[in-house]
């Protein structure tokens, strides 16, 4: 059975900056945890930060990417640090996909906030996305569950294929 790296806070868990969380009460993920499929985690609470903790953003100076908070401090450290604990998780799991939180410094996929604090979102990836990616984990976020769905039927049928002793549901 193929495991799901999920962002904790997708799951209910209270580990954002702000000490919330973004419950996403999909049946998908709810199916997918039933199965026992999900592996949980927090990129930035891996990496070292508190809960709750300042809100932090991508930054690009002079062609380098860092994560600063609104006061300009450099967390850099800690997301990298975290995008490296969650590598590890996916491996000790064996995990080839992810669904993770849309927007975040460490968990974007296709957007983040732009580094000026107003709101406003650039298309990128977070620090994590980006490390899973580089190591051939596909990433999804919580707003393409129907193409986590395909994928994820995708990875069964090619291990079936390539493992005829093992039978389809």
């Amino acid at each position: 059975m193929e495991r799901i790296l999920v962002s904790a806070c997708l799951l209910g868990r209270p580990v954002r900056y702000d000490g919330g969380s973004k419950l996403r009460d999909d049946q998908i993920l709810v199916r997918w945890q039933a199965e026992g499929r999900l592996v949980s985690c927090c990129p930035e609470i891996a990496g070292g930060l508190p809960v709750p903790r300042p809100p932090a953003e991508l930054s690009v100076y002079g062609g380098a990417v860092a994560v600063r908070t609104e006061d300009g401090t450099d967390v850099t450290d800690f997301f990298t640090r975290g995008a490296a604990a969650t590598l590890a998780v996916a491996r000790r799991h064996g995990v080839k996909m992810a669904v993770l939180k849309e927007g975040s410094p460490s968990c974007g996929s296709d957007r983040v906030h732009d580094g000026t604090f107003s709101g406003r979102s650039v298309p990128g990836a977070g620090v994590t996305t980006t490390l899973l990616r580089r190591n051939g984990i596909r990433v999804f976020n919580e707003n393409d569950l129907h193409a986590a769905a395909a994928y994820l039927r995708e990875l069964e049928s090619s291990d079936i294929d390539s493992h005829p002793e093992k039978t389809r549901d």
